[in-house]
């Protein structure tokens, strides 16, 4: 089975805290899963936590300062010294589910969020993310600021790629007391005054969100290995 792929970007660290605990969730999950195995031969897939390279919108760059690339990854490592890796095409290609976060933007993904999609053209012409799980999480600095339109808009282009969206039931607790982040749409984080962490509702979110992917994930896997197997 392939990576599980934690895809984030964050400007202040609060969707890396939620990326973090989603990735908990699912390491958790696997874990579970390799311990109940009847078969010795189960092999625990990877959960990869990467981060989404800011944009460089500084027209006044010149070529002795890098490529536009380099230069937004070393934006966001400024910003958030803590980042994941940068991401590549080939990770979300070869994934076997994907979480994806993106701060609130004018109730909207951010915009590096949003270019990094619109680079994947060449994996919807094949087809790679097709039957995949996915869930998105997302942090605002207010209550009221957009998470559930920005949840709902980073769900529109991975149902254009064939993914399975994956949200939370309200069979989750939290769903039904939390008072910060949280919606049946995926995971959130309320920055109120720029607080990074997490509330214990929303963590709690967090980890089942995560487990709950990465049972999706072995599910379908085997699923489509199966049939793979059955139909040669």
């Amino acid at each position: 089975m392939d990576p599980i792929l934690i895809l984030y970007y964050s400007r202040h660290g609060s969707t890396k805290r939620l990326a973090d605990a989603i990735a908990q969730g699912a390491m958790a999950e696997l874990s579970s899963m390799e311990a109940k195995a009847a078969s010795a031969s189960f092999v625990r897939p990877e959960v990869v936590v990467r981060s989404v390279a800011s944009l460089n919108i500084n027209s006044n760059s010149s070529s002795e300062q890098g490529s536009g690339e380099e230069n937004a990854d070393a934006s966001l490592k400024e910003a958030n010294p803590n980042a994941a890796p940068t991401v590549t095409l080939q990770e979300l290609e070869q994934c076997s589910a994907l979480a994806l976060g993106s701060p609130t933007r004018f109730g909207n993904m951010a915009a590096p969020v949003k270019h990094f999609l619109d680079s994947t053209s060449s994996q919807w012409l094949k087809g790679s993310l097709i039957n995949k799980p996915a869930c998105v999480f997302t942090s605002s600095s207010s209550m009221h600021g957009g998470q559930e339109s920005t949840l709902l808009s980073m769900m529109l282009p991975l149902f254009h790629h064939g993914m399975v969206m994956c949200g939370l039931p309200y069979t989750e607790p939290a769903l039904h007391h939390t008072r910060s982040g949280g919606s049946p749409y995926g995971v959130s984080h309320v920055a109120l005054d720029n607080a990074v962490t997490l509330t214990e509702d929303e963590k709690s979110l967090c980890i089942a969100q995560g487990k709950r992917l990465a049972n999706l994930a072995s599910a379908l896997w085997h699923a489509n290995n199966q049939e793979t197997t059955h139909g040669a």
